[in-house]
C-alpha cells in the first residue's frame, strides 16, 4: 500500500505534527514501507499455529517468602527530624 502526501499529511494532523515539505516525503516513503511489510506479513500461512500469549514458558520469577530480623526502632528513627514514642512526628494534615 503506497500513502500520498494527503494521506501524510492527515496522519500529521491527527497527530497534532508540523511537517516540513521534506518531511512529508520522508514519511511518505517510511510509511508506506512500513505498510507493505505489514502487508506481506499478512499473506503468512498461520492456520496451523495455535493462539499464544507468549512464546516463552511460564515460570515465577519471585523469590520465596523468608522471614528476616528486621531493625531495632531506634536505628528505624535514628535520622528522622521528630520521633515521639517509637514513631515518627509528622505535621497534622487535618484539623
Amino acid at each position: 500500500m503506497t500513502l500520498t502526501l494527503k494521506d501524510v499529511e492527515h496522519i500529521a494532523d491527527l497527530a497534532r505534527l508540523s511537517l516540513t515539505a521534506e518531511e512529508k516525503e520522508r514519511f511518505c516513503e517510511q510509511l508506506s514501507a512500513i505498510l507493505e511489510y505489514a502487508a506481506s506479513l499478512q499473506q503468512v500461512d498461520t492456520s496451523d499455529v495455535p493462539p499464544t500469549a507468549t512464546v516463552l514458558p511460564l515460570r515465577n520469577v519471585m523469590r520465596d517468602d523468608e522471614i528476616q530480623p528486621s531493625l531495632p526502632p531506634e536505628d528505624v528513627l535514628a535520622n528522622a527530624p521528630q520521633a515521639a514514642e517509637g514513631c515518627f512526628r509528622v505535621q497534622p494534615i487535618l484539623e
